[in-house]
């Protein structure tokens, strides 16, 4: 397997100086995680296409982009794969093609064949797809046979659209997955939060997908500013600093769930993933040490640290709610990943609204906030 990884700025296509020995006419995928603004313009696509004319290019808008150990946000970071063994298939759908996420994640696995398929990516908008259910309905078919991961695409701060896009300039709405076949393939994970829990352990007792009511039949609102003390004055752009974390029966490990806004009309508590009735809570808070440890903690799950030898390639994709807490530091949780995978890993990815993991070794894939997520690349 040979990788290579490029940034894009200002219209040129720099190289990163330890790239793997790469023929892009024998490229089979190329990963593009960019600026909404730069990918909205097909030129950047028609550039990839130029320089990797047999490639499928999957694309996606990001809340920042991650190149080596730099992190832009008016970049295309660019990461191209050959492989010598490993077989791979990409397939997209619309979600406007569907009744809802749960169904699109169906059709979108179902695509695929099954035999000899050992991990999938997907790529997904992060606008008008529910990402809990879209991982729900892809579960629902492969029921954890095979490892998936995965985010959702992303758009600064703004949070009003996304594109992504397969073989073709991106646009709103698309689901893209990438299927990789064969005993050679080597694929490994790892995703970790580092946020601290305070308060006591409470039920969640009305609440429909992302929506938040009631927690002890108490509204879920003043009792999250109660917790808040000072910061509720700032919300909602304090709540990125106060995360949930969702316990949900037969999960080993519990769910983060990031807020993405407060709705005083309807008086509810909206969030970038799902946090069902019957789920336990507990609040949560930044801990700048902790969150960048976290990272290094993610990149040592994602693979062997003791064996002979280190992965090719690293995708990661991490929460926008952990770049804006971290803020002029950002860099560090890279830092911390290169430094744990060794220098001769070429690393890409992007801040994404929600990360896709299985939870555990061997788990189901679930969607995640405020997470480090890595998946780490090799062939025998």
């Amino acid at each position: 397997m040979n990788t290579a990884i490029y940034a894009i700025r200002k219209n040129e296509i720099t190289e990163s100086p330890v790239n793997n020995e790469l023929d892009c006419n024998k490229c089979q995928l190329v990963l593009g995680f960019g600026n909404k603004d730069l990918l909205a313009d097909s030129s950047h696509f028609g550039m990839l296409k130029n320089k990797f004319p047999n490639a499928q290019i999957v694309t996606c808008s990001t809340a920042g982009e991650i190149f080596g150990t730099e992190v832009f946000d008016d970049s295309i970071s660019v990461m191209a794969m050959e492989f010598m063994k490993t077989k791979i298939s990409a397939v997209s759908v619309s979600i406007n093609d569907f009744k809802d996420s749960f169904d699109a994640g169906v059709s979108l696995i179902k695509k695929f064949p099954v035999a000899g398929l050992r991990y999938v990516l997907v790529i997904s908008d992060g606008s008008f797809v529910n990402g809990s259910e879209l991982v729900r309905g892809i579960e629902s078919v492969i029921k954890h046979k095979f490892p998936v991961t995965g985010g959702l695409a992303g758009d600064g701060t703004n949070f009003l659209s996304t594109l992504a896009g397969l073989n073709e300039p991106p646009k709103s709405a698309q689901i893209i997955a990438v299927g990789f076949y064969g005993e050679d393939f080597i694929v490994s994970y790892g995703s970790m939060g580092g946020w601290d829990e305070f308060g006591l352990e409470r039920l969640v007792t009305k609440s429909t997908a992302n929506r938040l009511y009631e927690i002890e039949n108490k509204s879920a609102i003043e009792l999250y500013k109660s917790y808040l003390g000072k910061h509720a004055d700032a919300l909602p752009g304090s709540a990125l600093l106060f995360p949930l974390a969702v316990y949900i029966p037969g999960n080993e490990e519990p769910l983060v769930r990031t807020i993405l806004s407060i709705d005083e009309k309807d008086n509810c508590m909206v969030f970038a993933g799902d946090v069902p009735v019957g789920s336990k809570v507990r609040f949560m808070k930044a801990n700048f040490d902790r969150i960048i440890h976290a990272a290094s903690t993610a990149a040592e799950n994602s693979f062997n640290p003791h064996a002979d030898r280190k992965p090719n390639a690293a995708i990661l994709i991490s929460c926008v709610g952990r770049k804006i807490i971290l803020d002029k530091r950002v860099e560090e949780e890279v830092e911390a990943v290169a430094q744990a995978l060794g220098n001769k890993v070429l690393i890409s990815g992007f801040y994404s609204y929600g990360e896709i993991t299985p939870t555990t070794k061997n788990g189901k894939c679930d969607l995640q906030n405020q997470t480090m997520t890595i998946t780490t690349f090799d062939e025998k």
